[in-house]
């Protein structure tokens, strides 16, 4: 009788998400990017959302004892190369969170500070941004903010408008300053997409204690894109479980990410959803 050899597993990525019934955002986009870049994704649940294309309605945050509990039974039972981090949804289960992560701090960490949906519903109140700040910015490898997101944790913007931030606007923080504040907080490096900002192009850029790491300019696509912001950071931890180092990972995550959105559909009445398995599809080619 032939002996069945059970075969390597591909890298492992737990990820701390809200559920998103369509697909495109949260939870369910995590899990198709890390599963189209040939990683096992582990979930765990923070939030349950009622949510279309067009925006949020509602969530429901999980008790934080239960988000610990989900991570805890995955993690003793299974080696974690990469932790990504997206909505969480109280205080409370951000200090549930740090508190399981702190226990494995070797780990890579990538943090995507999800505070508002595409259409700019709050996903996170002043305390929650607090709570990511103290609690997880100093355990957090790389944080993946938008330009609003990055200008509102690095000075502390109080006003959920985000009509307040936006980047035509000569008096917006600049996003090298936002930067450094972000890795005084504790971060390692920081990924600032440039999407919000002005211009033909969209320009990303990884900083780190020394400053600019490298800086990566794109075609800035046409339309609506919801849960590109999931897509970057869940490639950036999948990358990152591959073994690759940051700074390539980061390359690698903005390539893969510009070609879900390139071959991005529309199935709803909302925004474009990225094709995170283009690639399936017969059309490969490189950014």
């Amino acid at each position: 009788m032939s002996t069945i050899v059970p075969s390597p597993p591909p890298p492992i990525v737990l990820v701390f998400a809200g559920t998103d019934p369509t697909g495109g955002a949260g939870l369910q986009a995590d899990i198709l990017t890390l599963a189209s870049l040939g990683c096992h994704p582990l979930s765990v649940v923070t939030a349950v959302t009622v949510q279309d294309t067009v925006g949020v309605d509602d969530f429901f945050p999980m008790e934080a004892e239960w988000i610990a509990d989900q991570a805890r039974s995955v993690l003793e039972d299974m080696p974690v190369a990469a932790i990504k981090i997206g909505m969480i949804g109280s205080v409370e289960a951000v200090a549930a969170i740090a508190e399981v992560v702190s226990d494995y701090p070797d780990i890579p960490l990538v943090l995507d500070p999800v505070l508002s949906s595409g259409r700019g519903d709050p996903l996170a109140n002043e305390e929650l941004m607090a709570a990511l700040i103290d609690l997880l910015f100093p355990q957090t490898t790389v944080l993946t903010p938008n330009s609003i997101e990055a200008r509102r944790l690095a000075e502390g913007v109080g006003d959920d408008d985000e009509d307040d931030l936006e980047t035509n606007s000569e008096e917006a923080p600049d996003l090298a300053d936002c930067a450094r504040e972000l890795i005084d907080l504790g971060c390692e490096f920081v990924l600032i997409t440039g999407a919000h900002e002005q211009g033909a192009q969209v320009v990303n850029t990884l900083y780190n204690t020394r400053g600019v790491v490298h800086r990566q300019t794109w075609e800035r696509l046409p339309g609506s894109y919801h849960g590109s912001g999931c897509t970057l950071a869940s490639a950036v931890a999948g990358f990152l479980a591959l073994g690759q180092d940051v700074a390539e990972a980061a390359k690698e995550a903005q390539a893969y990410t510009w070609q879900t959105l390139k071959h991005a559909y529309r199935p709803g009445m909302g925004q474009f959803i990225p094709d995170r398995m283009y690639w399936v599809h017969g059309d490969d080619e490189e950014a």
